[in-house]
């Protein structure tokens, strides 16, 4: 990366009272290898949190700045004996410049199914049939993994276990030539696996500074902060003996400066929330409970006028929110007498979560989540019957909510009502969740065949492709590049119809 300079802008925005306010931005523009940018808030080193949409077509991207409010005066402030107007028009000029040089500023997937969970890549391409040498590039990794991995920048994370002794390894990989940046690997011990999991099945997790990861077994359960440049160790956290049946695979997710670790396994429930700077234990929830291990990965939910909610699915549970900061109860919704291993998923005002046993969904529920703030209670809205998913999350599109089962079959219903638009069955059996993209689901199956599906009203086949060897990763996607993981090769695929 090479930064080529820092600048402080002053620009104006009018409020809805009428008062003019000036505004300063202190940037800093910084190159990767990639081509891509990125600007950064100067005060604080960090991509900044308030966002100013230029709008896709032109930019094809999200810029993000921070603006850090002056004392209002009268009179439009002035740089270098310009109107703020004039530097803003320059600024922007400048942007569609980089935007038309190809010059992006960087996507992130940063998470088990990228932003909060949704499974939805912004790319506006992706082929729906391919081959071999259509890829950028496909590495073999050291051992195996059912992990997915995530994007960052110019760099994509992903993790493996060596089979003779549980040793993880965790890769940092150019995103444009898929050549290795740096690995560590941590000594782990080796036990009996279930025959549905792997040593590296959690998903690793990443911010601005660093990448998280977690692996247990029944001698210890760790997590682990690394550098995310440099794949240095910052901190190492352990949670004790993880003892379940199916073994260690929940995923961690970031909120804010927390590090968020559900670990709920058999008769035993544990969610904790670590610095991410420090990996200080900031708050902890534990108990005994007669129960299952819970897989599921949670999200966050931020109602407007409230604030931001913690939504976990647990196992023989149901679905609960709860504060981030304290870990402090908002509501609970008693519904579940199974297992949670999909992921409950978000959209606008609506929260679906399943639960299932015996290799099948037994429950899909639609939830209007409870606001606190306003007195507003949590309410159950309708049940989704039948042929559901027990381990893929559910994904949510244009108002529509798709069902992929474990066994094939695949149902779209309307999220509003419920109502059953169309289902069908595909060939396969599937553990990973499927993703979209450009308008189309992306599934693949436990022996490695994408399966790629119109995410429409009306079902269309739109093509099967062999990887070549068997998986239960989740696709990753980012800069227009959708990165497959198999047992034991990471895969990237360009967003560009393939010719033949």
């Amino acid at each position: 990366m090479v930064q080529l300079g820092a600048v402080r802008v002053s620009v104006i925005r009018r409020f809805v009272t009428g008062r003019w306010e000036p505004v300063h931005i202190d940037l800093s523009l910084s190159v990767y290898p990639t081509g891509r940018f990125r600007f950064r808030d100067e005060n604080d080193g960090e991509p900044a949190g308030i966002r100013v949409a230029l709008g896709y077509p032109v930019f094809g991207k999200v810029f993000s700045l921070v603006m850090r409010p002056m004392n209002p005066l009268k009179d439009m402030p002035r740089v270098n004996n310009l109107p703020c107007f004039h530097v803003w028009s320059v600024i922007l000029t400048g942007l569609l410049f980089l935007s038309s040089s190809g010059l992006l500023p960087a996507e992130t997937w940063p998470r088990f199914r990228g932003p909060n969970g949704s499974g939805i890549g912004t790319a506006r391409a992706m082929p729906t049939t391919w081959t071999d040498e259509d890829y950028l590039w496909r590495i073999e990794l050291p051992g195996k993994g059912f992990s997915s991995p995530v994007v960052w920048d110019d760099r994509v994370y992903v993790t493996s276990g060596l089979e003779d002794d549980g040793t993880q390894v965790i890769r940092s990989i150019d995103t444009r030539s898929g050549q290795l940046v740096w690995e560590q690997r941590f000594p782990a011990d080796a036990y009996k696996k279930h025959r549905l999991n792997s040593y590296a099945t959690s998903t690793p997790t990443l911010d601005a500074r660093g990448v998280y990861i977690t692996w247990g077994g029944p001698k210890g359960s760790t997590v682990v902060a690394l550098d995310r440049e440099t794949g240095r160790q910052r901190w190492r956290y352990e949670m004790g003996p993880f003892v379940a049946m199916h073994n260690f695979g929940a995923s961690p997710i970031v909120f804010e400066d927390l590090l968020i670790v559900l670990n709920d396994q058999d008769k035993h429930r544990m969610l904790i929330a670590l610095d991410c700077a420090t990996g200080e234990l900031k708050w902890k929830s534990e108990e005994n409970a007669e129960t299952d291990a819970t897989y599921a990965t949670p999200c966050l939910f931020r109602p407007e006028g409230g604030a931001c909610q913690l939504i976990l699915g647990r196992t023989e549970s149901g679905v609960t929110s709860l504060d981030p900061r304290s870990g402090s109860l908002n509501w609970r919704l008693d519904l579940f007498k199974f297992r949670s291993v999909g992921s409950p998923i978000l959209s606008g005002d609506r929260i679906v979560a399943i639960c299932g046993a015996g290799g099948g969904g037994q429950r899909a529920v639609a939830i209007r989540p409870g606001v606190p703030e306003k007195g507003v209670a949590p309410e159950v809205l309708y049940d989704v019957k039948k042929n559901l998913p027990y381990v893929p999350t559910p994904l949510i599109h244009d108002g529509l909510l798709f069902l992929w089962a474990d066994s094939g079959k695949v149902k779209c219903v309307e999220l509003a009502t419920g109502e059953e638009l169309w289902q069908e069955r595909v060939k396969g059996k599937f553990y990973a969740s499927p993703v979209l993209v450009a308008g189309r689901l992306y599934g693949l199956s436990d022996k490695g065949e994408m399966v790629v599906l119109a995410a429409g009203r009306e079902y269309e086949m739109l093509g099967r492709i062999e990887l070549g060897e068997k998986t239960m990763a989740t696709p990753a996607v980012a800069d227009g590049v959708m990165y497959l993981r198999t047992l034991s090769h990471l895969m990237a695929l360009e967003g560009k119809p393939v010719s033949r």
